[in-house]
């Protein structure tokens, strides 16, 4: 295909389609005006690969963008049968987004399984996906595409979108951009001669002007009217915006043509993806004859594409058409397309039209707001949030009745929240308390005002509208949950008040023992009532939840779960561990993506305090992927923090500032204490391991400080045993005091192993003698305190710095041994330097000319750590793939690194690694 001015183009497209004959993947976003000549580049596209790829194809309507799936179901349809062929579960959720099975339409497993099927398709031969006019897409398809898109990079297969707008944002901020701009002059002067070969230089001079190298434009107002009067136009120096002009001219030759041949045109505008039966019986019902079809056949707008449709020669076209129209013919065109449709989405296309009809004249009608609600609960059901979201909006307009449009847009606010459509969620629950009150739309809405502000926004202003839609709603069970999630805002807001009065508040609105899990309630009332660091009752210790509770409390809902610092505090990280394992493996098959980032970026943290870092940083990394996916900035910073805490201990200090740059960004603004104590902490503790304890104290002494946006409890609970080091190094007694005291009363409060055994270290380091050495004793001793490998070795780093500084250095050098095996298999590279220097101060030689063996888990990348682990346990690369959102080809691509890495052959030696402590051979 010959294109005019394109070269550059054509060669950038040709090094991608060669690129996928090597099996090298990529997405590229064609974007520019209306008219520039996207399509063609599509064209052009699609005959260099006719040869030797499979091509799949779909492109974005006005009408269908309002149906979920209709994109996904043009692209796969010549390829449906190969659906069977995919893992049950993947070919299940696909099969129901396409309307083929009732089964549930998950929109990740979709995502995996058109992954899947386009990478078995590459393994035959390089595939092309092309997808015209993106931004008309329906809202699951673009969603699935982007989906795949991003994973491309190791298939043998080409994606490319054309849309109107530079991808910066949206579905496609991710992928690669080329900006079609307009043609120079001397191609557009080229063009236009070729399309108007008898027009004089006068006409084309002025054509290549109006078109401001606008293909589109030069095929259009050549043969317009406005070619023989150009003057028409306020030609000047300046170029003019194309979209006028050619609405202009599109206009001009629509009014040349009858009015029977501009219904006919009408209909093809209002239903733009019917089939030309559909199209003319609908026809029939205005009582169009054949002449008025053609000679809107002869006009030159339209042409029949690919299954009888009939199509604009460009969308804009259509678009100019519909606008010009008088409503009460719009009006009559969708009623008669309503009356005619049939086949496999006539029932979900029908209310659209009958509301398209209602809405051309400006009125109300109650039951097409009921068939619009009824289609929103079917495309709830297979997965299209989005789609529910936009046809209960619509139908709220349609609805006479100020009450029932407040319903829907609240129904319609919960499907956009679930579709992660943060802001017209917040625009229908506004437009839904216009019209009726807070409390109605509160209850409706199942407190999703406070939801959106716990994971968006500031958490004090949550826990108020949590706590105030708990008191409104009437089922108990779901005003547990409300006042679960207000009291665990007030944590992570750091603000020990509100969290007593939603405490206090919860108890008042509850039945005693009347409704789901009310056994828990006395639970977390002495749970949350001992987490505050002031005004808690001393005079017991309290009992921390057990693994039954965990796991009852994971399956009622993820937030009644305790947060990952506060089960730290408490000492029962292995407990939430277990129960948080078992439902990341229950969540990820489905579409609970908020509860899946959310299970993840608690399971890394709780990793961290495990010794488990190569857990945790694959936990980190996956949460920050399935965060991005639904855009919750607040998990991405905890896992954002999880990897500076791993930064941190591993004295990579570029990383720490950088992670704790993205966590301040979002918390500070927001107020969520939490995320801005832990990026502190690991500022602190980078310091401290680097050596400067006067630095690293300045910001951990932030963590008590009262009003200090760091300021949080239980991250000043835990971070106290590195601020009492820090200010002892520091000569700042009085602060290791305190800092001795906070932990004390935390252990006795909790009777955690680790606050116990963190007690008797500060103790150590403030005491001298055979004092001293007691409580270092003690503090090793503490039944439990292995099971924090970290902690524990550095406890024994302590003890040997003083048992060396004491001129024992037979006793030192047991103790620093010990800790340096513990850092070097951790790859806690500062602390490991610290230990190796005190054991040379003892007189031991450790021929430090050789490097140290690095950890073998630290040459694994967290994917090839997850994808071994789950090879390790007979998963085909199929079932990897579906697990971790990856194709079966990129499992196989990870695989065949790790193997060299390990030292192993085959998957069968898999099964001879501990994955559970640095990735020991065993057998």
């Amino acid at each position: 295909m010959d294109l005019y001015g394109r070269r550059q183009e054509q060669a950038a497209l040709d090094r991608i389609l060669d690129g996928a004959r090597q099996g090298l993947g990529a997405s590229v976003m064609l974007w520019g005006d209306p008219g520039i000549g996207k399509t063609a580049l599509l064209e052009y596209a699609t005959e260099s690969a006719a040869g030797d790829f499979t091509v799949l194809r779909c492109g974005g309507t006005r009408l269908e963008s309002q149906l979920a799936f209709a994109a996904l179901h043009e692209l796969l349809w010549p390829v449906t049968e190969r659906i069977s062929t995919l893992p049950e579960p993947q070919a299940n959720a696909l099969n129901g987004a396409l309307g083929t099975s009732n089964d549930a339409a998950d929109r990740f497993l979709i995502g995996v399984a058109v992954l899947t099927l386009v990478g078995e398709l590459a393994d035959k031969r390089p595939v092309l996906i092309v997808a015209d006019d993106s931004q008309w897409l329906d809202e699951p398809s673009a969603q699935c595409l982007a989906f795949v898109a991003r994973r491309l990079r190791d298939e043998a297969v080409v994606m490319l979108l054309t849309g109107h707008d530079d991808p910066v944002e949206g579905p496609w901020e991710k992928l690669a951009a080329m900006e079609v701009r307009g043609l120079d002059d001397d191609n557009a002067r080229l063009l236009a001669r070729a399309l108007a070969p008898h027009a004089d230089e006068t006409v084309i001079r002025r054509t290549v002007r109006a078109a401001a190298g606008n293909p589109l434009a030069l095929q259009e107002l050549p043969t317009s009217e406005a070619a023989g009067d150009l003057s028409a136009y306020p030609l000047g120096d300046d170029q003019i915006s194309v979209g006028p002009r050619l609405r202009r001219s599109f206009h001009a030759r629509i009014e040349r043509l009858s009015a029977p041949a501009r219904t006919a045109l009408l209909l093809a505008a209002a239903d733009d993806r019917s089939d030309r039966d559909t199209v003319r019986q609908a026809g029939g019902v205005l009582g169009l004859d054949v002449a008025a079809w053609d000679e809107a056949q002869h006009s030159g707008l339209l042409t029949t594409g690919s299954g009888g449709r009939i199509r604009f020669r460009h969308p804009l076209m259509g678009a100019v058409v519909y606008d010009v129209a008088p409503p009460v013919d719009r009006q009559a065109v969708h009623h008669a397309l309503a009356s005619v449709l049939s086949g496999e989405h006539a029932g979900e296309l029908r209310p659209w039209h009958l509301a398209a009809a209602v809405e051309a004249t400006g009125g109300t009608d109650e039951e097409v707001a009921r068939l619009l609600e009824e289609s929103a609960r079917r495309a709830w059901s297979r997965g299209g949030c989005a789609t529910a979201a936009r046809a209960l909006q619509r139908a709220a307009r349609l609805s006479p009745a100020a009450d029932d449009a407040a319903r829907l847009l609240s129904y319609g606010a919960r499907a956009a929240w679930e579709a992660g459509q943060v802001d017209a969620a917040r625009g229908m629950l506004e437009r839904a308390e216009g019209m009726s009150s807070e409390a109605t739309v509160g209850e409706l809405s199942e407190g999703l005002s406070g939801l959106i502000e716990f994971a968006h926004g500031d958490l004090k202003i949550a826990c108020r509208r949590l706590l105030r839609d708990m008191e409104r709603v009437a089922d108990a069970g779901q005003a547990f949950q409300l006042g679960s999630m207000a009291l665990r805002a007030a944590w992570a807001a750091g603000h020990g008040e509100l969290q007593r009065e939603a405490l206090e508040r919860l108890e008042r609105r509850l039945p005693q023992g009347n409704f789901p899990n009310a056994d828990l309630l006395p639970l977390l009332r002495q749970w949350w009532t001992q987490d505050l660091s002031d005004g808690a009752d001393d005079s017991h210790q309290a009992v921390a939840p057990d693994a039954e509770v965990l796991s009852r409390l994971s399956g009622s809902s993820w937030f009644l779960m305790p947060p990952a610092p506060v089960a730290m505090a408490w000492g029962i990280e292995s407990a939430l561990e277990e129960a948080l394992r078992g439902e990341i493996d229950r969540l990820r098959p489905t579409d609970q993506v908020t509860a899946l980032t959310q299970a993840l970026a608690q399971a890394a943290a709780l990793g961290i305090a495990q010794g488990s870092w190569a857990s945790t940083a694959a936990d980190a990394l996956e949460g920050l992927q399935v965060a991005g996916e639904i855009g919750d900035d607040h998990l991405a910073s905890q896992c954002h923090n999880c990897l500076g805490w791993l930064a941190a201990v591993r004295g990579e200090e570029p990383a720490v500032a950088d992670y704790a740059a993205r966590a301040f960004e979002v918390s500070v603004p927001r107020s969520v204490r939490l995320l801005s104590a832990a990026a502190q902490w690991t500022l602190g503790m980078s310091a401290l391991f680097a050596g400067r304890a006067e630095e690293a104290l300045d910001y951990l002494v932030r963590l008590t400080e009262g009003g200090h946006h760091a300021a949080h409890p239980t991250i000043a609970v835990l971070a106290a045993p590195d601020t009492a080091e820090a200010a002892l190094q520091s000569g700042q007694r009085a602060t290791a005091e305190e800092q001795a005291r906070l932990l004390r009363r935390w252990a006795e409060r909790t009777g955690a192993a680790w606050a116990i055994s963190a007690t008797h270290l500060v103790n150590a380091l403030l005491a001298s003698g055979a004092d001293a050495e007691e409580q270092f004793r003690l503090a090793l001793d503490v039944p439990g305190a292995r099971s924090r490998p970290f902690n524990h070795a550095r406890t024994r780093l302590l003890y040997g710095e003083w048992l060396r500084r004491a001129r024992r250095r037979t006793d030192a050098r047991t103790q620093l041994a010990e800790a340096a095996e513990i850092f070097r298999r951790l790859h806690a590279a500062p602390l490991l330097a610290r230990t190796r220097a005190e054991q040379e101060l003892t007189g031991q030689h450790l021929h430090r000319d050789l490097a140290p063996a690095r950890d073998t888990a630290a040459i694994l990348t967290p994917q090839e750590l997850r994808v071994a682990r789950l090879a390790a346990q007979g998963l085909t690369n199929r079932e990897i793939g579906a697990q971790l959102l990856i194709s079966p080809r990129t499992v196989a691509h990870h695989l065949a690194n790790v193997f060299p890495k390990l030292g192993i052959v085959s998957r069968a030696d898999l099964a001879r690694i501990d994955f559970g402590d640095g990735l020991h051979l065993i057998g």
